[in-house]
Formats: structure tokens, sequence, C-alpha cells
């Protein structure tokens, strides 16, 4: 499953609609609609603002595991 299928399935787990969405991102509901078709792709700000609303990871969203290391400065 891709981030793609991630977002979808978040969406439609919550039953909420793609407009509801494109209100959050300021999209045109089409571009909700594109975005799902793989028409078009998630700009990162509109991925950030998913996680916030989701309440949800970028990891998960994209599928990366828990244990990932970050850099130490």
């Amino acid at each position: 499953m891709d981030y793609v299928d991630k977002l979808t399935e978040l969406r439609n787990d919550r039953d909420i609609d793609q407009r509801t969405i494109s209100n959050i991102l300021g999209v045109k509901q089409s571009a909700i609609s594109k975005y799902e078709k793989r028409r078009a792709q998630y700009k990162i700000d509109d991925l950030i603002k998913l996680c916030l609303y989701y309440g949800v990871s970028a990891d998960y969203i994209l599928g990366l595991p828990d244990d990932l290391s970050y850099p130490k400065r």
C-alpha cells in the first residue's frame, strides 16, 4: 500500500468526502479525485496538512518503519 492508498483509506474509514478534504487543502474537489486516481501528486505542504488533520505521522502515511533512526547532530 502506497501513500495515496493510505490517504484514501484514512478518508474513507472516517467517512469523509473529497469535498471536505479539498476545503482543508484549499483546492478543488476535482484535484482530490486526480490525486486518488494518480493523475496528479500531492504537494508536501498538503501531506503535512493531512497528517495534522488525521492525527498521524508522515512516517505512517509514507509507510516507513517505526524503528528508523534520525541523524544525530
